[in-house]
């Protein structure tokens, strides 16, 4: 528990919050990208009629998304256990607590349902 009585502990708590949103982004980012350029590859390498196979890069690119999802869940869960912590003279009367938390939860389901697609979504 803090006892300096001051709103920037609150704020740097939402900095970190908003920061692991954008880590959990670029892992999704980065698990999408490796999972289409191994069904690209896939498509330049097989003869016209065969079925396509699923290859090593689309389980790194599912297990990249699937990280991104949970760092953005977990973000929140670290986020809403510091402020348990904090008194409320620490957040400031009036704002919002929850934008953040909103914002990484909809990254994390949204994360989840690209995971959906691309494992069921290819009909592979």
């Amino acid at each position: 528990m803090s006892d300096l009585n001051d709103p920037r502990i609150f704020f740097a708590a939402e900095r970190t919050l908003l920061a692991w949103n954008r880590t959990s982004l670029a892992l999704m980012a980065f698990g999408f990208v490796i999972e289409r350029f191994g069904l690209f590859a896939n498509m330049l390498s097989t003869r016209q009629g065969e079925i396509l196979q699923r290859g090593v890069s689309f389980w790194i690119g599912i297990a990249f998304i699937v990280l991104g999802s949970i760092a953005s869940a977990s973000a929140i869960a670290q986020y809403r256990m510091v402020l348990r912590t904090l008194k409320p003279i620490e957040i400031p009367e009036g704002y919002r607590v929850n934008g953040g938390v909103f914002l990484n939860l909809a990254v994390a389901v949204l994360g989840a349902a690209l995971m959906v697609y691309l494992f069921y979504g290819l009909g592979l």
